[in-house]
């Protein structure tokens, strides 16, 4: 079934731009002009109730992705608790990145003068990543479940399975450009770090994200600041000590209450039949692309897709699909579209419509 009637989509828009920002459901922006209204309301008491409210927040998120609510911090967007990650980690671990991943991801091993080696992206990635692992000997893999750019998508399965044979190797990632389009159990998963921004598939605007950890990490993390001083503030007397450094100061509610909202709204469809409806017209995305040879090899070639999916028209046709109400965005070596909950076959026909005018 559709989902579309859920979101306000202008008549000749067709929108396939959610790797670049999300739309909010309807029921996610009525909530965010009522809460606003009674946030700033001056007899009112919810500028008081910042911290029980995050609590919530964290709940929902850990209701989402099977995870204890301790071991997840509400963060402002991926960026801040990776980078918060990355330095309570010890400076003599040695990394293992994916080349040309998202600069989030990257540049901050890069910049601080940290050990790493990365390895190709392309219809290998998982042998790649494999001998990668055999022959650096990394303390670290990084990596996005799903390539911004070109839309490989990590086998989650072979994420489990390295895990499994490398018990001792730390796996942290991005969910970015994965979360919100099917059903994820993070303490499942292999992964021992996971975050996210909430303004793409999370559909939730910006200003929030989160970051969960595994057990292991926690207790590594843990014994890392095992020696620093507990806050002493009554304000602060609730904090873990991990929360001070994920959670440092206020946070901005009615952004992570957005991320809450579009939570309870994927819980509500069941992100199982997400799943099912972006698969469905992925599907015909993928078939009519293929028809046309214009999709990237290596995304060609694997049995694993995602939903992001660069399309190998040149990039200086941005502007004029944009000018046809197509929106969507110029990457590397084409034009990258997504498709979401909200889009439809009918989506997909005007997409091809247009780009079969360019043949």
């Amino acid at each position: 079934m559709p989902f579309n009637h859920h979101f306000d989509i202008p008549t000749g828009i067709t929108y396939l731009n959610t790797p670049g920002n999300g739309l909010l459901p309807r029921s996610t922006r009525q909530w965010r002009t009522e809460r606003d209204n009674a946030f700033f309301d001056v007899a009112g008491k919810l500028r008081d109730q910042q911290p029980a409210f995050i609590q919530e927040v964290r709940a929902d998120i850990a209701d989402v992705f099977y995870t204890d609510v301790q071991r997840v911090f509400a963060t402002p967007n991926f960026s801040f608790g990776f980078t918060t990650l990355l330095d309570r980690l010890p400076r003599t671990f040695k990394y293992l990145l994916l080349n040309e991943d998202y600069p989030s991801l990257n540049y901050p091993v890069i910049s601080r003068g940290l050990t790493y080696r990365t390895v190709e992206v392309n219809e290998q990635l998982e042998n790649n990543i494999r001998n990668g692992i055999n022959e650096f000997r990394p303390d670290v893999l990084l990596l996005s479940i799903v390539q911004y750019v070109n839309g490989i998508k990590i086998d989650l399965a072979f994420i489990q399975e390295i895990k499994r044979a490398h018990p001792n190797l730390l796996i942290v990632g991005d969910g970015t450009q994965f979360l919100g389009t099917e059903p994820f159990s993070f303490d499942i998963s292999g992964f021992d770090g996971l975050g996210a921004s909430g303004y793409k598939w999370l559909m939730s605007g910006f200003g929030n994200g989160f970051f969960m950890i595994s057990e292991r990490l926690e207790h590594l993390l843990n014994t890392a600041l095992d020696e620093r001083p507990l806050p002493q503030e009554a304000m602060w007397s609730s904090k873990t000590i991990i929360q001070t450094f994920f959670e440092p100061g206020h946070q901005d509610t009615l952004s992570h209450g957005s991320l809450s909202q579009s939570l309870r709204f994927l819980k509500g469809i069941g992100l199982h039949e997400v799943k099912k409806h972006v698969e469905t017209v992925s599907t015909v995305a993928y078939e009519e692309l293929a028809r046309r040879d214009l999709l990237l090899p290596s995304v060609a070639n694997r049995s694993i897709r995602s939903s992001l999916i660069n399309i190998q028209i040149p990039p200086n046709c941005y502007s004029d699909l944009t000018d046809k109400g197509i929106l969507c965005f110029p990457r590397g070596s084409g034009i990258r579209v997504g498709i979401h909950l909200y889009n439809t076959v009918g989506d997909i026909e005007r997409l091809i419509e247009v780009i079969d005018t360019y043949r």
